[in-house]
Order: structure tokens, then C-alpha cells, then sequence
């Protein structure tokens, strides 16, 4: 394998763990979680033992041709936490 290919699949095994360790929003109160998603723009949160989703601040964090759309996460003070968005596909032909 060359040495890029190599770097390319570590990295990859590397952000997959990291997404899976540490707390999780169940251990967060809501401002916990809204300030790491506000602090750093977009982050990975575990939501659960095994769920996690990239949640971001605003759109701008978002690929060309997606849109950020709100998010809810559990915490362990409040069922459903608004943390900012998750970016998602715009649907071209409805605008969305």
C-alpha cells in the first residue's frame, strides 16, 4: 500500500473511534452541548452509546448544496435540547 493510502484508511479508523470515545449529550447538561457546538462551529456529539451525528452552528458549516437543518438532542437535564443544525441535502427541485 503507498504511504498516502495508508495515511488516508489510519485516518479514517482514527476519526471513527474518536466519533465512538468520550461523553456523551446524556452526560451534558443543554448548555454544555450548545456551547461546544457554538464554540467550535460544528462538532461530532455521541448522543448514545452507539448514535452520534455532526451537529453545526449555522449553514455555513455545511457542504455546497446542503443546508442546515435544526437538531434536538437529549441531555441530562433536557429531553430535547436545541444544539443548532445538521446539515442535509437541499431538495433542489422543492427550494428545501
Amino acid at each position: 500500500m503507498k504511504p498516502l493510502l495508508v495515511s488516508v484508511a489510519i485516518a479514517g479508523f482514527a476519526t471513527g473511534s474518536l466519533a465512538q470515545s468520550g461523553p456523551t449529550t446524556l452526560g451534558m447538561t443543554c448548555a454544555q452541548a450548545r456551547g461546544i457546538v457554538a464554540s467550535r462551529g460544528a462538532a461530532v456529539l455521541r448522543t448514545g452509546p452507539a448514535t452520534y451525528d455532526r451537529y453545526v452552528r449555522d449553514g455555513s458549516f455545511c457542504a455546497l448544496q446542503e443546508t442546515a437543518r435544526p437538531a434536538w438532542v437529549r441531555t441530562a437535564d433536557v429531553a430535547q435540547c436545541p444544539v443548532g443544525g445538521v446539515c442535509r441535502s437541499v431538495d433542489i427541485d422543492n427550494g428545501r
